[in-house]
């Protein structure tokens, strides 16, 4: 589909790649990975178009359609969230606009035996069958799916999106990125501005409905459920796996042992051959050979080692001094925005050495708790800070709150203290900012290295409690591995609000939950929350609301009344609560095996026709289905089924995920 021939790109003289050729084909799911700063985002750039290659081609097909998601863009802040959403469907719009013109001419013109009316007849006959199989009908069930997908409510389709923060502007771009169904999907950290249920909602998205798919991604959990090749880019050479990532990892473990061996093997023929020349270069008997072996020593392809394999990055947060027993207690701690309630009746305590996440949608108030107990913003309620705690405190947008214009050795010269001040180059080096690198300006930094130095930051402040939103935004995997390690030999209380379910697994011990205007408290670690969370969603009698304002306790006290004398009405004033506990779950167990049973119907009728589809496009593909319209409007018809199998696979699926 795309094919990309010895690509070459420098900057300021030197190469980032150089000679890199590869092909991407249809359905293929790629991870790209690499270091920081390898050139993963430039080379989205380049398969987009946005960039041009110092030299070498990219060949694309006239017809093939590409989509590109950039870690950071511009947004437009004039429509609702559905006009924006809709705008992925302007070439549904313009078809539909033809057929009306066309449909206008039909109704006027009176030749109806003349080759023209004939002609325009064909002429909207085709252009309409191609506006059903371009889903012009479904279009607007499809934007509501994929929006609730990604986070969305109903209530928000109508709300203008300068509304919204810009992780969920970010979510608007991505819908309308997967609405436009591309050929090539290219999305550069599309998980950044996304929460768990969001990630694995598009998890399944480009697993199952998505055509081809480049992406990079630090989120190890998240390339391993969507890829099956991993292009791995490395001094400047790509290497090409046809595997998911965790085997990527194992084969590259042993392709670097090789590699290495070959290394020392060319190090040892190189020294030996220097040596020679140098003992016999002022001989006239071994003039001949000494200028054989220069020439030899010319003519070594020099075996490159990756520099970061050599680095030794290691992150040690300094001695954390002894806080108090209770770090932070929060008592009916309450945020409101006017009549918006972000959170009520938080009550919980984290002891001293605990390592716990937050986690929950976006705007559902992690961060926000975060800022309450640094006393940025006011609240309502009781929130005490433990004896001799001192926070640490990494903030989402910390990389960009850097001084772009200044080099990353003053960045951290501005802030170090005392003895430091001369370890400074030490430090850079532990980060692989060594040698050159510390006098780059922060401005040409990748979004990991920037990452990187903000980390550097914190770890000069001594803190006996550290709070991390979102760390991981940005860093390689190598980098991520070195920061959790840290934090968990550090022997002070971290608070970490992320998404990541692999950086968080085996790291934490208890997770907060936030959703519907509460903060639930879950022993374990990330994935028994998970577990548990998916028995809860089928399991549970007392749903909470999800979107109510906290009521007063006299409200409350008046509708637990209620609620009593409604039950005494249905049940009988002489059953107790066992009895009509028993009747409440006999009847949600029924209900929840009918939507079991129509949700495995639905999957089974999917599989079918997407079958079905595939045998039909097959057919299509040949010299004599191509002409064959009686295949075209089967396939449309086929299309049409499937659309209304999805649809109803989901409403279905979250039917049963509410009971």
């Amino acid at each position: 589909m795309i094919s990309v021939e010895q690509l070459k790109v420098e900057f300021n003289a030197t190469p980032l790649f150089d000679d890199v050729s590869y092909v991407i084909n249809k359905k293929d799911r790629i991870a790209l990975v690499g270091k920081n700063g390898a050139g993963k985002s430039t080379m989205l750039k380049i398969l987009a178009g946005l960039q041009m290659p110092t030299s070498g081609n990219v060949s694309i097909p006239r017809d093939t359609t590409i989509g590109y998601l950039p870690q950071v863009m511009v947004l437009a802040d004039n429509r609702t969230v559905m006009q924006e959403a809709e705008l992925a469907f302007g070439h549904i719009f313009d078809l539909q606009a033809s057929l009306d013109k066309m449909n206008a001419e039909l109704a006027e013109r009176t030749d109806y035996d003349s080759e023209e009316y004939h002609n325009l007849i064909d002429r909207f006959t085709n252009e309409n069958e191609r506006f059903l199989m371009m889903g012009g009908t479904n279009f607007q069930a499809e934007i509501e799916r994929t929006l609730m997908g990604l986070g969305f409510v109903r209530e928000d389709f109508d709300r203008p999106t300068s509304e919204f923060s810009g992780g969920w502007r970010m979510r608007i771009e991505l819908a309308k990125l997967l609405l436009r169904r591309p050929d090539v999907l290219l999305l550069d950290e599309p998980t950044n501005h996304l929460d768990i249920e969001s990630i694995q909602w598009l998890e399944n998205f480009l697993s199952t409905r998505a055509n081809a798919v480049v992406l990079v991604s630090h989120d190890r959990a998240f390339i391993n459920n969507v890829t099956t090749r991993t292009i791995e880019i490395s001094c400047g050479k790509i290497y090409d796996y046809r595997v998911a990532y965790d085997q990527f990892v194992e084969l590259r473990k042993e392709r670097r042992e090789q590699q290495l061996r070959a290394y020392e093997n060319q190090q040892k023929q190189i020294q030996d051959t220097e040596d020679f020349i140098e003992r016999f270069r002022y001989k006239a008997t071994k003039a001949v050979q000494v200028q054989s072996r220069i020439k030899q020593l010319d003519k070594i392809d020099r075996i490159e080692i990756d520099e970061e394999d050599n680095s030794s990055l290691r992150l040690k947060f300094p001695p954390a001094s002894r806080s108090g027993s209770y770090p932070v207690i929060c008592e009916d701690v309450k945020k409101a925005y006017g009549a918006h309630t972000v959170f009520y009746d938080v009550n919980l305590t984290i002891n001293r050495g605990d390592k716990v996440a937050f986690v929950g949608k976006n705007g559902e108030g992690k961060s926000t708790l975060v800022k309450c107990i640094l006393s940025e913003i006011p609240f309502e309620g009781k929130l005490t800070i433990g004896h001799n705690v001192q926070i640490g405190y990494f903030a989402q947008n910390q990389a960009q709150m850097l001084d772009e214009n200044i080099t990353v050795f003053d960045t951290i010269d501005r802030v170090a203290v005392g003895d430091i001040r001369l370890r400074i180059r030490d430090i850079l080096g532990a980060f692989m900012f060594g040698g050159e690198a510390s006098d780059k300006k922060v401005k040409v930094l990748s979004g990991g290295e920037r990452t990187r130095l903000a980390m550097i930051r914190l770890l000069l402040e001594p803190v006996n409690f550290l709070i991390l939103d979102e760390p991981t935004n940005h860093l390689d995997m190598r980098s991520k591995d070195v920061l959790k390690d840290a934090i968990r030999d550090f022997d002070g209380t971290v608070i970490v609000v992320s998404h990541d379910r692999e950086f968080l697994d085996g790291l934490v011990t208890k997770v907060y939950e936030f959703g519907g205007g509460l903060v639930k408290e879950h022993l374990g670690g990330i994935y028994d929350f998970l577990q548990k969370k998916k028995i809860e969603h089928l399991n549970e009698l007392n749903v909470l609301p999800t979107a109510s304002p906290q009521p007063s306790p006299k409200e409350r006290e008046k509708a637990a009344q209620s609620d009593l004398q409604a039950n005494s009405l249905s049940f009988g004033e002489g059953r107790g609560e066992a009895a009509r506990s028993y009747a409440a779950q006999k009847e949600l167990n029924k209900k929840q095996k009918k939507l079991e049973k129509q949700v495995a119907d639905c999957e089974t009728a999917i599989e079918e026709t997407e079958s079905a589809i595939a045998i039909l496009e097959a057919r299509m593909a040949t010299p004599e289905g191509s002409s064959d319209m009686a295949l075209y409007e089967k396939h449309q018809k086929l299309k049409q089924q499937l659309d209304e199998a999805v649809e109803e696979w989901e409403q279905v699926s979250m039917e049963l995920e509410n009971l």
